[in-house]
């Protein structure tokens, strides 16, 4: 089954599409959200996107990490593209998809939430070839696509 893991930063989305069947990273990519777009156009651009490569790897099963409800300085551009994806995920074929904190994340990889604190921080995860090598968004998104298999 192919999965897809999303991270959302202001400015850019990065994805994870994920064979669960295999164990193994498919593809790992950014969206470069376009600065010369006004806001609607780049909402309606990511959301393109996401339901292009949704088809394009025929994915089953999706998930996308949403922001803290404590951070510091949610940033509104972020919670914006957060919600054009996630009206994505429910206006496309896919079978299940979820929308998470760590908290959700680590209870659909079936771990303490402290265990994925430590992973996402850098820590080891055997499971991914290459873990500590990616970036800290990279990891969150590696870890929700992994997770989607349970969605």
């Amino acid at each position: 089954m192919i999965t897809i893991g999303i991270r959302v930063a202001p400015k850019r989305v990065t994805f994870v599409v994920y064979d669960a069947d295999k164990n193994a990273i498919v593809d790992m990519e950014g969206i470069v959200v376009p600065k010369a777009l006004e806001t609607p156009e780049q909402l309606k651009y990511v959301r393109n996107t996401v339901l292009d490569i949704i088809r394009e790897y025929d994915v089953k099963r999706a998930g996308i990490r949403i922001a803290e409800g404590i951070a510091q300085g949610i940033s509104i551009e972020r919670i914006e593209l957060e919600g054009v994806i996630q009206e994505a995920f429910a206006s496309s074929e896919l079978e299940g998809y979820f929308c998470g904190q760590i908290a959700r994340i680590a209870a659909k990889l079936k771990m303490s939430r402290e265990h994925l604190r430590e992973l996402l921080e850098g820590g080891d995860y055997k499971e991914v070839e290459g873990w500590a090598k990616l970036k800290k968004e990279e990891r969150e998104a590696v870890a929700t696509a992994i997770g989607a298999a349970n969605a």
